[in-house]
C-alpha cells in the first residue's frame, strides 16, 4: 500500500500523509488526491473505459453523477449512464442483470444520499458485485460518504472496500476538511488516474492546507461516526414518535436521514427562514419537491455540532416548522 505522490510533492508532505494513511485504511495498493469528487469519479469511469473499451457504465438512477454533476461524464468523457432500478429504491441484483448495454464499470454509492442514506444490505451488496464482475464490468465506489456507511456495515473500512476495484472518498463532507477528495486502486489504475487528473487541471502545487483539514477529521470525527449514528437513530425516533413528520430510514442506517413532511416545498422553504431568523437555527439547508405538491422534505446529516441538540429538542422544531405553515 502506498501513496502515488507527485514529483512535486515531498515524501513527507501533508499531501504524502494523508494518501499513505487512506490507502493503509482502506487496503488499497495506491492513492491520489484530487481537487474535486466530481473530477475524480469522471477520471475513475474514463480510465475504467479505456481499459475495457466500454464506454458506458450502470448506476443508480439518482447516482450522484448524474444528479448533481450536470452530466459532466458524457459532456466531458463521451460515457453513457445505463440507469439501474427505480429511482426511489436502492439498485437491486435484477436491475442490474436487466441492463441491456455491457458497462465498463458499475458505480454504488454507499450510502444513498437522495434515498435518505440507505444501503443495500451485505450479501445483496456482495452479489451484485459478483454480478458485474461477470460482466467484466469494473466495481466501483462512489464512497463519498464510506465513513458514515462503515457504521452500519461495522466491518473494518478495508473490508468494505475489499469489495470493490476502485474507491472515491470525500475529504470534506463526513470529515469536514476545505475540499477535495481521494481515489484509490491498484497502482496501475491510480498511475492512469494520475494522467487524467493533469489533462484536467486538478494537479495542483501541494495542497497543503486540504490534505491538514483532512487528516484533522480522520484523527478527530472518524471515530465518531458511530456516536453521530446513535444519535441520528435517537432523532429520528423523537421525529416518528411525536407524529408530525415521518423520518425514513426508519431507523437511519447511518447518520443521515430524510424528513418527510406534510407540507409543501415553498411553504416549509417560508416557515423555515422565519424560525432560523427568529430562534437562530436552522432545520435544513434545502427543501426537497416530492410528487405530491402537498408534501416535501429535507435531509439531517449527523455530526459534532448536532448533538448540541437533544431529539425531543429536534422534534419540537420539526412541529414548529409545521404549524407555522399550518397558520
Amino acid at each position: 500500500m502506498r501513496a502515488l505522490v507527485d514529483d512535486e510533492t515531498p515524501p513527507g508532505a501533508p499531501l504524502a500523509e494523508l494518501e499513505r494513511r487512506l490507502a493503509e485504511l482502506l487496503g488499497k495498493e495506491a492513492a491520489l488526491y484530487f481537487p474535486t469528487g466530481t473530477m475524480a469519479q469522471q477520471v475513475a469511469l474514463r480510465v475504467h473505459a479505456e481499459t475495457r473499451g466500454r464506454f458506458a457504465f450502470a448506476a443508480h438512477p439518482q447516482t450522484h453523477l448524474d444528479t448533481w454533476e450536470m452530466q459532466g461524464y458524457a459532456a466531458v468523457h463521451g460515457l453513457r449512464l445505463q440507469r439501474a432500478g427505480d429511482r426511489h429504491e436502492l439498485m437491486t441484483l435484477a436491475d442490474l442483470e436487466a441492463v441491456a448495454e455491457p458497462p465498463a464499470a458499475v458505480v454504488w454509492e454507499l450510502p444513498q444520499r437522495d434515498l435518505g442514506g440507505l444501503l443495500p444490505e451485505w450479501d445483496d451488496l456482495r452479489a451484485q458485485i459478483d454480478l458485474a464482475r461477470g460482466r467484466g464490468a469494473a466495481a466501483h465506489m462512489d464512497g463519498a460518504r464510506l465513513w458514515e456507511a462503515q457504521t452500519y456495515y461495522r466491518r473494518p473500512h478495508s473490508e468494505i472496500a475489499a469489495l470493490f476495484d476502485t474507491v472515491y472518498v470525500s475529504l470534506y463532507k463526513a470529515l469536514l476538511g476545505v475540499s477535495g477528495g481521494v481515489l484509490l486502486g491498484d497502482a496501475e489504475f491510480v498511475a492512469q488516474a494520475g494522467v487524467w487528473r493533469t489533462r484536467l487541471g486538478g494537479r495542483t502545487p501541494d495542497p497543503w492546507p486540504q490534505a491538514l483539514a483532512a487528516l484533522d477529521g480522520l484523527d478527530r470525527l472518524l471515530p465518531r461516526m458511530a456516536d453521530f449514528r446513535d444519535h441520528a437513530v435517537a432523532l429520528a425516533a423523537a421525529v416518528n414518535a411525536d407524529g408530525v413528520a415521518y423520518a425514513y430510514p426508519d431507523p437511519p442506517q447511518t447518520p443521515m436521514f430524510h424528513v418527510h413532511l406534510p407540507v409543501g416545498r415553498r411553504a416549509a422553504e417560508q416557515a423555515g427562514a422565519a424560525l432560523a431568523a427568529e430562534r437562530g437555527v436552522e432545520l435544513f439547508a434545502r427543501v426537497r419537491s416530492a410528487p405530491d405538491p402537498r408534501r416535501s422534505s429535507f435531509e439531517v446529516t449527523v455530526g459534532e455540532h448536532t448533538l448540541e441538540f437533544t431529539p425531543a429538542e429536534v422534534a419540537a422544531l420539526v412541529r414548529e416548522l409545521v404549524e407555522r405553515v399550518a397558520g
